[in-house]
């Protein structure tokens, strides 16, 4: 079957290769340095890309949803992740810190405003940034909602999800006694944070795994292990961040204080059979922020990579541009 229209744009907006023109080490303090690197237009109108996990690390896919000639695009990956080091470290690595992070690598660009372009846990971040430094961004472009709430931690890792995907988490399941199942979050950390590699690294590749397989609308149930290192890192910072409530000072915080970013304009872009960040999540924020448009795409899962949700926001990056 041929491709959507706009799939067909989105293709050709995210395959063609765009080469970064700086790529930089980042001393942030505290014993870290990040990667960052700048794509597309040097002179072009900003914008700062915040990957997901926590400890996702960024991508060279995720250059490809900006027109290089409009924008000049900033990646980094956050402390302890990608090729940040110390890697796979939790140590000193709070939401705190990377938003000191961010606003370090901001000033160090001379850059005044930029557009914030976030998924999943980045859109989390994306949110706490805004609240926090509202008269840095221009706007705010937001896909697969996560606020960090215990509701939504429960639907993940409390077996909602779960309900869906019986067999799935079934294998994410057995690896924890049954006495510890009440709590998947606190006995996955306490393995991957035993202090033997071959545990921690075991554990990891199954709570990767779990949120992996559930990721995409055509799942089979199999996310695959993932390289180690990477599942690793992805892992405890995850189960880190979660542990500690995003490190929030309370639950509910990013949207009982949407107000504090109620001037900004946004986007966000939903996948409606999104699994890991149910849709009701962006609903809503929708309705508490105002200032912004929600874009439920059909036949969409949580992934980045979705078709509609690519297509969704390269449309949406091509709007912003002509403003």
């Amino acid at each position: 079957m041929d491709k959507h229209p706009d799939q067909k744009r989105a293709v050709q907006y995210l395959y063609p290769p765009i080469d970064p023109f700086d790529q930089r080490m980042l001393e942030v303090g505290q014993g870290h340095r990040i990667y960052v690197e700048q794509c597309g237009n040097p002179l072009g109108l900003p914008v700062v890309v915040f990957h997901g996990g926590p400890g996702g690390g960024c991508s060279p896919a995720m250059r490809r949803y900006f027109d290089p000639a409009v924008y000049r695009v900033i990646l980094f990956d956050q402390r302890g992740c990608g090729r940040s080091v110390p890697h796979a470290s939790v140590a000193e690595n709070t939401t705190a810190h990377l938003l000191e992070d961010i606003e370090l690598i901001r000033r160090v660009l001379g850059i005044d405003r930029w557009i914030v372009f976030g998924g999943s846990w980045g859109a989390t971040l994306a949110l706490a940034y805004a609240q926090a430094h509202a008269g840095r961004v221009r706007q705010l472009v937001l896909r697969g909602v996560f606020m960090m709430t215990n509701a939504e931690l429960d639907w993940f890792y409390g077996g909602g999800a779960g309900k869906f995907w019986p067999e799935t988490w079934g294998r994410f399941a057995e690896l924890i006694p049954k006495h510890e199942q009440v709590d998947m979050i606190g006995a996955y950390h306490k393995r991957l944070f035993c202090g033997d590699l071959a545990t921690e690294t075991r554990f990891a590749r199954a709570w990767t795994a779990w949120e992996n397989a559930l990721a995409s609308i055509h799942s089979s149930g199999f996310g695959g292990e993932g390289p180690p290192e990477y599942a690793r890192a992805f892992a405890r910072l995850e189960n880190h961040y979660f542990s500690h409530g995003g490190f929030l000072e309370y639950d509910g915080q990013l949207l009982a204080e949407v107000g504090k970013m109620a001037q900004i304009p946004g986007v966000i872009v939903q996948g409606r059979y999104d699994m890991i960040c149910p849709p009701d999540t962006a609903f809503q924020l929708a309705k508490a922020w105002g200032n912004c448009d929600l874009v439920m795409v059909r036949n969409a899962g949580h992934a980045l990579s979705e078709p509609g949700i690519s297509a969704e926001l390269v449309r949406t990056m091509d709007r912003i541009a002509e403003q």
